[in-house]
């Protein structure tokens, strides 16, 4: 008897539960609504990849080296479409050339902000998992879980070399450290561009306030000198089962050397790996903010910080890196992907920052599409075709798509669920092939809205009067709608119990697999020439036995604090 699709829906939670081996990785629920209808198609595609990925080992000598590129805060289309750039009073000849020789991503969505993204293409799983979603700032005791599993470690395994330099920003915990989670090596930053704020050039300036106090005058005023963080290091590197050294100071001078330093580490990593006939997977992260107290030198027509980083630091570095892959003679054998983390800063940005949202609605922090629907791009030459892409493609996708790339899949853990789906096909055969056609899109630990292909609708609406009676405007259709401004009720109404069907399911397996809370800890501990400051941050300034609570167990407890709503994504600006 032939089961219909809405009776699957509901009794596919029971099954799939049961019917999972030890052996098989744990997607979300919705997952197994499309494996229902197209499994067998896909597991004949599957052999049919594998033997070219075969083949292509065979040819090369190893499976294909993997390099990620990923920056920061950029609205869809000012990356790969020129005439949005010229728009926009920059250009980025290098990137646009690997968009028109690979694909060109129309629907990558990434989580709301920088630290929930980089822990999804981390772990493949929604940051919400793992308790990576709150953005980390200046000593925030707080980073990702040593039970995580990378896809650093993941590809380790098999056989790969590993490296991460650039913008790290997943913790300053020693647990969090990126050779603590799978790289060899690592150059690496706790945190993101506003450390180019946290200097002393920017606080004679007022970029930043109070936070140098030896520039300042006496406060007569001032009773807890515990208050204002004093230690923390702006760059720190290491190597797997080494040593962990932060690199220089905190000064605006070492912030303008940390791209040139990361892009150097990332060319001389693959040079040596290729030389030595490895595997190797390489994660570049540019910092690319420069204020004019970092870099006084303008390289755009715009002049501001988001399009002089692209034009002058990320670009220029795509040229040389696809130089040195024709120059060892492994592009053919090498997969760049290239992207961003989320939408623009378009909310609070500092001045002539040079964000703004495109065709999208939103920004960072936004759970609109303008706030995680980006700029994206695949190539491979000879192997990813010219085209534009249409599929639906999630930032957690990397994670195992890379995994099956580097025949690592084996590798990924079956004890917790892996949000991101294998893209292999969509990579390998080309448009229309993708394997996902939803996006649940998080609002700090809050569902904020749900994709199913055209059709979006918000959990957090903006008619919560009409939403509390249960027939709230809260539908859209992207196509005519991009920048969701005209929330429908009648028009879409029939769409209200498919999508509170997906919403449940989503739910209901996260009774099986709960999500985490936040892991806590002691910040920049176990390096080796930590200065006196951020040795000091290890020690309680005051006689713990004499406290009327055990401050330990505060520090357990943080997770358990209620999100900060000021902080908390929005549905987007008007």
């Amino acid at each position: 008897m032939r089961i219909s699709i809405p009776i699957l829906t509901i009794a596919m939670l029971f099954v799939c539960k049961t019917r999972l081996t030890a052996q098989e990785i744990i997607h979300d629920a919705e997952y197994y609504i499309l494996e229902a209808q197209h499994g067998e198609r896909w597991e004949k595609e599957d052999k049919s990849l594998d033997k070219k990925l075969a083949e292509l080992e065979k040819k090369y000598g190893t499976p294909p080296n993997i390099i990620y590129v990923l920056w920061d805060d950029i609205a869809f289309g000012d990356i790969g479409i020129p005439a949005i750039q010229k728009v926009r009073g920059f250009e980025t000849p290098e990137l646009n050339k690997l968009a028109e020789e690979g694909m060109l991503f129309t629907h990558m969505y990434t989580e709301v902000g920088c630290t929930p993204s980089r822990s999804a293409v981390m772990t493949g799983r929604m940051p919400t998992r793992n308790g990576m979603y709150n953005i980390g700032m200046l000593r925030e005791s707080h980073g990702l879980r040593d039970t995580e599993v990378t896809i650093a470690e993941v590809l380790s395994k098999s056989g790969y070399a590993t490296a991460h330099h650039g913008k790290w920003h997943l913790g300053d915990i020693e647990e969090s450290y990126p050779q603590n989670q799978g790289f060899d090596e690592a150059f690496y930053s706790a945190y993101n561009q506003i450390l180019s704020f946290w200097t002393k050039k920017a606080e004679i300036g007022n970029a930043t306030i109070g936070l140098h106090e030896d520039l300042l005058p006496n406060d007569p005023y001032k009773l807890d000198d515990t208050f204002i963080t004093k230690g923390w290091a702006l760059a720190l590197e290491g190597t797997k089962g080494g040593k962990t050294l932060q690199w220089e100071d905190n000064s605006a001078e070492t912030y303008g050397k940390f791209d040139a330093e990361a892009q150097k580490r990332t060319l001389e990593f693959i040079d040596r790996k290729a030389k030595e006939g490895k595997p190797f997977f390489v994660q570049h992260c540019p910092m690319l903010l420069m204020p004019a107290f970092v870099k006084a030198k303008k390289e755009s027509v715009s002049r501001s910080m988001m399009q002089d980083g692209m034009q002058g630091i990320v670009d220029p570095f795509i040229g040389q890196l696809v130089d040195k892959l024709n120059a060892l003679g492994i592009a053919e054998n090498t997969l760049i992907v290239a992207m961003a983390d989320n939408g623009p800063m378009a909310h609070n940005p500092p001045p002539a920052g040079g964000w703004a949202e495109t065709i999208f609605k939103g920004g960072k922090g936004d759970f609109t599409e303008g706030g995680v629907r980006v700029t994206a791009q695949a190539w491979w030459p000879g192997i990813i075709k010219p085209q534009i892409a249409g599929d639906i493609i999630h930032i957690t996708d990397l994670f195992t798509t890379f995994a099956h790339l580097g025949k690592a899949k084996e590798n990924i853990p079956t004890d917790r669920v892996i949000d991101g789906i294998d893209q292999t096909a969509l990579l390998l055969n080309g448009d229309t092939n993708g394997r996902r056609d939803y996006v649940f899109i998080y609002a700090g630990p809050n569902l904020g809205a749900t994709v199913k292909g055209n059709y979006k609708r918000h959990w957090i609406s903006p008619d919560p009067v009409g939403d509390a009676s249960g027939i709230g405007a809260a539908f859209y259709f992207l196509p005519s709608d991009p920048r969701e401004m005209s929330p429908m009720m009648l028009n879409l109404i029939h769409l209200k119990q498919p999508f509170n069907r997906m919403k449940l399911r989503h739910q209901l397996w996260k009774k099986n697999y709960p999500d985490l809370p936040e892991k806590h800890g002691i910040p920049f501990t176990g390096i080796e020439n930590a200065s006196q400051e951020i040795k000091d941050l290890a020690k309680p300034p005051l006689d713990t036995s004499k406290l009327p609570f055990d401050v330990f167990e505060y520090i357990e407890h943080l997770d358990e604090l209620p999100f900060e709503k000021d902080s908390s994504p929005g549905i987007g600006g008007n």
